[in-house]
Order: C-alpha cells, then sequence, then structure tokens
C-alpha cells in the first residue's frame, strides 16, 4: 500500500537548506520516492496561518518510506536540514 512522508519545515537559514534541497532528491529517487509536494503556494483554510514548507513524497509501500528515512544517504545530510529548520515528520499509509 503506498504510503506518505510529510513534512512542515519552518527554515531558519535559507542558504545551508538549498544545499540540504539539493541533495535530498537523489535519495528519494533512490528509493522509489515522488515528490508530490515540495514548498509551493499555501492558503490556511483552518487553524493558526500556514508560514512553513510543506513537503509530501509518495513512496509505494511503509517499508520504502521507512527504508529511505533510515537510509545511510539520506541520514548522512540530515544534519544539514537540522542545522538549518526547524521539522515535524511523518509517514503515513495510504488510504487506498
Amino acid at each position: 500500500m503506498t504510503a506518505f512522508y510529510v513534512a512542515r519545515v519552518d527554515v531558519t537559514d535559507p542558504e545551508t537548506y538549498a544545499e540540504y534541497a539539493r541533495l535530498a532528491p537523489g535519495t528519494v529517487i533512490a528509493h522509489g520516492g515522488k515528490y508530490r509536494v515540495r514548498g509551493g503556494r499555501t492558503k490556511s483554510l483552518e487553524g493558526r496561518e500556514n508560514s512553513v514548507r510543506n513537503v509530501i513524497i509518495e513512496f509505494p509501500t511503509f517499508e520504502q518510506a521507512d527504508t529511505w528515512y533510515y537510509s545511510p544517504e539520506y541520514q548522512a545530510i540530515i544534519p544539514i536540514r537540522q542545522k538549518a529548520s526547524e521539522s515535524e515528520m511523518f509517514i503515513v499509509e495510504g488510504y487506498w
């Protein structure tokens, strides 16, 4: 069943985050992932104003999403993201 990695990222250092954003796609693609949302325009409909960067990556399975996150390639660049942002993220299984 399809799974989605979902992240809300508050970028605090855009220059450093740009380096992470350059490196991350190769790790995603290598694990069968496809970006469905990567930044882009947002509009809050309920709740607090959304001022963070939103990312949604689709993976064929929950296990592939989990394997990508814990892969040596992705783990190597996580410190760059952590240095440049505050993040909330999770993996959720798809409905269909």
